[in-house]
């Protein structure tokens, strides 16, 4: 019964993953651009297909046997494990990354420079299958003009486990070893699925606040 209420809550609160939906000819297409890539020294994905990157993201992930970092940094040739924050709030000293096609995006289009305060988002579920997104920035980011290029690295998913459990879980995986990217792709603002669905809320007010608040405030006053 707790569960069935936290999902229709999050149903009410945030966004869900929009339902994608791959044609075999879009299929054929992406697994050619990804195996190419990955044999190409650069790994880099020349992305020349007109398709909106999230639905070849989203393939990926549903099809191979990888996870997704995103990153400012469009050349990290090695992730290294470094001490950070878990979604509970505990530190650990691992790489992270995700099975969600959309929440990396936020990463690598937000420029850490330019972040005043805090940043509030997740990719969030009450099962581990339908997941709902959030996204809110403070106002002094936005100003800012905080959005520009960045990279999405995609990993192989052997050394990565995911850490979530409980009523709410959070699609966040985290690795201990070094890993090298198999392949990557560059992204653009205009890739990021919620850019106009993103929030602002003050950096003192609490997260159920601006967990309560978030689609009003996007739908107000998107970024």
């Amino acid at each position: 019964m707790k569960t069935v209420v936290i999902n229709f809550l999050f149903r009410i609160l945030f966004y869900p993953l929009p339902k994608i939906l791959i044609s075999k000819e879009e299929e054929n297409a992406f697994n050619h651009l990804f195996e190419s890539s990955c044999k190409k020294v650069d790994k880099l994905i020349t992305y020349n297909l007109a398709i909106p990157k999230i639905k070849f993201l989203y393939y990926l992930t549903k099809n191979k046997r990888i996870i997704l970092h995103g990153s400012n940094n469009k050349e990290i040739d090695k992730f290294e494990p470094r001490q950070q924050t878990l979604y509970n709030g505990e530190l650990a000293t691992a790489i992270f990354a995700t099975k969600d096609p959309i929440w990396p995006v936020f990463y690598a289009i937000l420029d850490k420079e330019k972040i005043v305060g805090n940043i509030r988002n997740g990719s969030i579920s009450t099962n581990g299958k339908k997941y709902f997104h959030f996204y809110s920035i403070t106002k002094p980011t936005l100003l800012n003009k905080p959005w520009t290029t960045g990279m999405i690295y995609i990993l192989a998913e052997d050394s990565f486990t995911k850490i979530s459990k409980g009523a709410i879980q959070f699609n966040e995986w985290v690795s201990e070893k070094a890993v090298s990217p198999i392949a990557k792709l560059e992204i653009e603002p205009s890739d990021f699925y919620f850019l106009n669905k993103v929030a602002i809320h003050r950096s003192e007010e609490s997260i159920v606040k601006s967990w309560l608040l978030y689609k009003v405030r996007s739908l107000i006053k998107g970024a």
